[in-house]
């Protein structure tokens, strides 16, 4: 099947099986490593993307049903040298540790904190629950979380 794909901003055109999942999509064929796949069976939320600016696991949507979706990976948020504040937050707040769930868990918690007004510790805590670190007790990606939503209230993405 063709599915067209608008993935940070690109718009891409490709042939993949029925059975294809979005993580495959963009890892495989669009070397898009930044989106990770822990776990397989939907539990980690490594895999989280934007799909037309929603936050989703992408070991769960086949690549079909994303057919002219615009879709955003962690690639598509930020730079090295113009870092998204929830990236920057990340980064200030030493909200990481191996790495490997942070793509994840900075899409979601964008996602978070666009939907959401006056989160609180519990608030996030709550709203990440999808996203699981294996390294942290979660402490400082709550503090990074909360001082991002207040630079993307001041302007920020």
């Amino acid at each position: 099947m063709n599915v067209t794909l608008t993935v940070n901003g690109t718009e891409h055109t490709l042939d993949v099986p029925d059975n294809t999942l979005l993580v495959d999509v963009l890892r495989g064929q669009l070397g898009l490593t930044g989106t990770h796949v822990g776990c397989d069976t939907s539990q980690c939320g490594a895999c989280v993307v934007h799909l037309n600016g929603d936050a989703v696991k992408s070991c769960t949507v086949l690549a079909g049903q994303a057919d002219g979706a615009a879709v955003t990976t962690i690639e598509g948020i930020g730079s090295p040298d113009d870092l998204h504040p929830m990236q920057a937050a990340f980064r200030d707040n030493h909200a990481l540790q191996c790495g490997f769930c942070t793509p994840g868990m900075i899409m979601s918690a964008i996602d978070l904190v666009q939907k959401s007004e006056g989160l609180d510790e519990q608030a996030v805590r709550e709203g990440l629950e999808g996203n699981l670190c294996r390294c942290t007790g979660y402490h400082n990606i709550v503090k990074a979380v909360l001082a991002a939503q207040q630079n993307m209230a001041q302007g920020g993405n």
